[in-house]
């Protein structure tokens, strides 16, 4: 790569991080990893110490820190309520409308986390139970999701913006007993109906016993006197008030499951749990972005996503941090509010989406320009990969030239970073990086040998790492064959990578039938299924095409009924039909109506032939294309 690719680090920046000869901390933590990631664990408290750092006995089913008990509220909320971070400000919280803000100690999230526990106790919530969370970005997500850790139950959060099927069919995969919604969401103005969509999707559930709804936006909603409760009611009764104890629990007990999208049709559950998720976020929150006390912490992430789970809320609380959360999007109603929000409350880190990043480049330089970004220290992008230019614009116009940008590969499944930076090493725009300090990866072909350095390949991870996924929910055979049998001692990620002759990393894209829309995983089975439920469609499929800011688009192919009229009206209302049923973000730019689909023999369908035809390349190998 040309020299001039590569941005050197300040040497400020070195003498001041966490880790400031990263080729040291590399080689000692791939000398011993169970010894390094046992010194990291060492920092945070567990109430009875582990045995066995890692146990490989039944691989690929990894145990960490086997023998120990803890609890991630213990280490998130208690432990600093001691200390000198008891008054310090754990989350800043401001909504839509700016002038609405709300903040939070240490010692007052402790009180809210505690009150939203106590109500759910006395709703019989328990110990392994699962409680659904479908909650805007406000700070009852932060309070839910502690409380039922705090408990040892599990939650599932379910981005708000999924329509009621998709979130019928989470809560009904999870048996969840309990749902906690609010009455709507503000989005760009306007206020969406939570709460008719939360009624439309347990009506038929056979779990739910009870809907704790958060008042939020005031609309009105029908409530079910025998199933549903408005929370600040519950909240001032006696069950809410007085103490309740963090359950310590097996640090392999379950702390969350979170749908994401696969190749088949049915969503899959990604299952963390307490001990090995916390030591892993910890650690690689602190390395890749150097968190001091000092710093104010910004993760623009939905709680929806794992981003949000990792590294909006429980990152930056374990860190002991200030983390912020905004409740609008960065266009409302002028494309200055992130820059306005960082000048204004003295962000120190902003992490976001390339997809994010473009959207506010078209805007130009000017509105960012117009703040002062001065308080930023560490900029980060996540989601997808970062092109060079989105990675110079975010480098040079927010930045001011002098923030490093942390780049960070890693999904669902693993929890925490697998492929990134840290503050002292030379970046390079549009690659990832490096693996993080006791992981090494490979780009191999299809029969697992390693490819040639600059050669495109699948990318694999060697180690097991404490944050990766247990398994998959209720699906062990799914966990072993999606991940672990390809190349058998060998994570198979699903994405395509290639390595330079320097060891860094550039993420090409995902391989499996999985479509990453402005940062968004959408399982292409899930769009089909959500296209073939109208009635004028016999058959779809959809593939993802290169997008300028998305980074990917939707682009359906379909096949009608007899009786169906192939006119634009008809697009509009499948186009529809999909945002309605699964979600406005997996609505298709563009449908294309065809008399056939191209199959294999056995039935599957060709979705490289569709994409290679879509984008006039060539289709490849068809010999498997049934005639």
């Amino acid at each position: 790569m040309a020299e001039k690719e590569i941005y050197q680090p300040d040497p400020d920046v070195v003498a001041g991080a966490r880790v400031p000869d990263w080729e040291r901390a590399e080689r000692d933590a791939l000398a011993d990893p169970q010894a390094y990631w046992a010194a990291e664990a060492s920092q945070l408290e567990w109430s009875q110490p582990w045995e066995r750092v890692l146990d490989e006995d039944n691989a690929p089913f990894f145990r960490w820190f086997v023998g120990g008990r803890t609890n991630i509220v213990a280490n998130c909320v208690d432990r600093h309520l001691t200390g000198p971070r008891r008054n310090k400000l754990a989350l800043i919280w401001v909504g839509e409308d700016t002038s609405k803000v709300r903040t939070f100690s240490y010692f007052s999230l402790n009180r809210e986390v505690t009150q939203f526990a106590n109500v759910l106790q006395a709703m019989g919530v328990v110990e392994g139970d699962k409680v659904t969370i479908y909650l805007p970005r406000i700070p009852e997500a932060v309070f839910a999701m502690l409380a039922c850790a705090k408990l040892g139950a599990v939650h599932s959060v379910v981005f708000a913006g999924f329509a009621s099927d998709a979130l019928a069919s989470r809560i009904d995969d999870s048996e969840s007993k309990v749902v906690i919604t609010a009455d709507g969401s503000r989005v760009n103005g306007r206020v969406l109906d939570l709460k008719a969509i939360v009624d439309e999707g347990v009506r038929f559930s056979p779990t739910v016993e009870n809907v704790i709804v958060v008042r939020n936006t005031g609309n009105d909603v029908t409530m079910d006197p025998e199933r549903d409760h408005w929370y600040h009611d519950l909240a001032a009764l006696p069950i809410a008030k007085g103490r309740c104890d963090t359950v310590q629990v097996d640090s392999g007990h379950p702390l969350y499951i979170l749908y994401t999208s696969g190749s088949t049709g049915r969503p899959k559950a990604i299952l963390h749990t307490h001990g090995g998720y916390m030591v892993g976020i910890h650690t690689t929150l602190l390395n890749t972005f150097d968190l001091r006390d000092e710093d104010r912490w910004w993760c623009t992430a939905d709680i929806g996503w794992v981003t949000g789970h990792s590294y909006t809320v429980y990152g930056p609380l374990l860190a002991g941090a200030t983390t912020f959360m905004y409740e609008g999007n960065p266009t409302y109603p002028y494309p200055n509010r992130w820059w306005q929000l960082i000048e204004h409350y003295g962000l120190t880190h902003f992490y976001t989406a390339p997809t994010a990043i473009r959207s506010l480049m078209r805007f130009g330089d000017a509105w960012p320009r117009r703040h002062d970004l001065s308080s930023l220290r560490l900029l980060g992008s996540v989601g997808e990969p970062i092109n060079p230019e989105a990675w110079r614009w975010l480098h040079e116009v927010v930045g001011g030239g002098r923030c490093p940008i942390m780049d960070t590969w890693w999904q669902t499944e693993t929890g925490m970073f697998q492929i990134t930076s840290v503050p002292s090493m030379p970046l390079r725009p549009g690659s990832a990086g490096r693996p993080v300090f006791g992981q090494e990866a490979a780009v191999v072909d299809e029969q697992g040998e390693p490819v040639p350095d600059g050669t495109e390949g699948l990318l694999v991870l060697k180690h097991p790492a404490p944050a990766m996924f247990a398994t998959l929910f209720n699906d062990d055979e799914r966990y072993v064959d999606t991940y672990w049998s390809k190349f058998p001692g060998r994570y198979l990620t699903g994405d395509a990578a290639k390595r330079d002759a320097d060891g860094w990393f550039t993420i090409i894209g995902r391989t499996d039938d999985v479509i990453k829309v402005s940062g968004h995983r959408l399982g292409t089975a899930e769009v089909e299924s959500a296209l073939a439920g109208h009635p004028a469609v016999v058959e779809a499929a959809a593939i993802g095409l290169p997008h300028e800011v998305k980074g990917n688009a939707i682009h359906a192919f379909v096949v009608l009924a007899m009786t169906a009229d192939p006119c634009k009206e008809v697009e509009e209302e499948l186009r529809d039909y999909v945002a309605r049923h699964l979600s406005p973000i997996a609505k298709p730019d563009h449908i294309e109506f065809v008399d056939a689909l191209p199959k294999t023999r056995s039935g599957k369908i060709m979705r490289r032939v569709l994409r290679a035809r879509a984008l006039g390349e060539d289709e490849g190998d068809l010999s498997t294309l049934e005639e």
